[in-house]
């Protein structure tokens, strides 16, 4: 080793009042940061060079003053109401407009098995094909696939954007082999609906998305199997930090007597529904409570979830599901419904 390579290794490297300047001015191009923000990163220049060892490096101060201005950002958000919902429509922002983009509406997942242990009633198919030997499973796999797109942003500078989306929730009865495995049922859900970003407070949380909407819901089916329904309805998401709640009310558009394929729908539907969402860590905790106060707890619904890391693979979840009470399917609305399903999460709802 020559003589200078021996020097520069023992080198202490000095930081001065002038480099803390520039490496400032560095800091702050590359961030954009506002001149208040300026002001905070020179400080923090300046207290780490004085916590700073002989050894620690430019690099090693800018770090940890990029971390540190980074965790007061997200503590000033979780003070302002800001948290997992806001984290979510940022990446929203950032795809939007991107061709070839569709993103994810609802939460898309995919149970393996879902056993109801109230057992699945046969009746309606076996009315409709005029047999007795339809003989449902009471362990099937059960999917959903929900898309979104924007169909206008930020109109006229108002603040309002246009989306469509389009849910598909399938029940297939993929283990019974005595009836060639069919579905069940699937439900199919189209919507259209304004959106605004409220940014408002109620009792600490904050007002993150406001939306009113129409939604079409059927099975796609004929005569005695067929049920549909076309209802308005407003949502308004709320969230502090990890939590999340949305709120959301529904009109039901009344049809003809005669074309109504389930006029009393709205008896175990009810009028609206409740969710929360809670993310711990790499956890997300999910619950959702339809008509259970408007019909006295007789003829409700309550579903949980849970999604959690599968091993260190980043694009899949594991996920549980527990649903209890009507309204699982349009075929058996008016039937209750004691299940747990077990499968993985696509896109997660935080």
């Amino acid at each position: 080793m020559n003589s200078k390579t021996s020097r520069f290794k023992k080198m202490d490297i000095k930081i001065t009042a002038g480099s803390l300047a520039a490496l400032g001015i560095l800091f702050f191009t590359a961030v954009k940061v506002d001149a208040a923000e300026y002001v905070k990163i020179e400080d923090c220049y300046q207290e780490m060079f004085q916590k700073a060892s002989a050894g620690t490096t430019i690099g090693e101060i800018r770090t940890a003053c990029q971390n540190k201005m980074s965790g007061e950002s997200q503590e000033a958000k979780e003070k302002e109401g800001y948290g997992v919902v806001e984290e979510r429509l940022q990446i929203d922002d950032e795809n939007i407009l991107k061709p070839f983009t569709i993103m994810s509406h609802k939460q898309n997942y995919l149970l393996f098995a879902a056993q109801n242990f109230n057992g699945y009633d046969s009746g309606n198919l076996e009315e409709f094909y005029d047999s007795n030997d339809i003989d449902l499973d009471d362990t099937e796999a059960q999917f959903q696939l929900s898309i979104k797109t924007p169909l206008g942003i930020d109109l006229f500078d108002s603040g309002v954007d246009i989306y469509a989306a389009y849910t598909v929730r399938s029940f297939w009865q993929v283990y019974n082999s005595d009836i060639s495995a069919p579905f069940r049922e699937t439900n199919h859900e189209p919507e259209v609906w304004l959106q605004i970003k409220p940014d408002f407070e109620l009792f600490g949380f904050r007002n993150s998305i406001a939306e009113l909407g129409f939604a079409h819901q059927s099975n796609g089916q004929a005569g005695s199997l067929s049920r549909s329904w076309n209802r308005v309805y407003a949502s308004f998401i709320f969230e502090r930090g990890n939590l999340a709640f949305a709120i959301k009310p529904w009109y039901r558009i009344q049809e003809d007597s005669e074309d109504d394929d389930n006029p009393d729908i709205t008896d175990y539907l009810g009028h609206g529904e409740m969710s929360m969402a809670y993310k711990y860590k790499d956890h997300t905790f999910s619950l959702m409570s339809r008509n259970n106060i408007e019909s006295g707890f007789s003829e409700g619904a309550v579903q949980l979830g849970w999604s959690f890391p599968l091993f260190d693979f980043p694009y899949l979840r594991g996920y549980v599901q527990y649903f209890s009470g009507y309204g699982e399917s349009l075929i058996d609305y008016d039937r209750y419904v004691n299940r747990l399903g077990v499968g993985v999460s696509l896109t997660d709802l935080l």
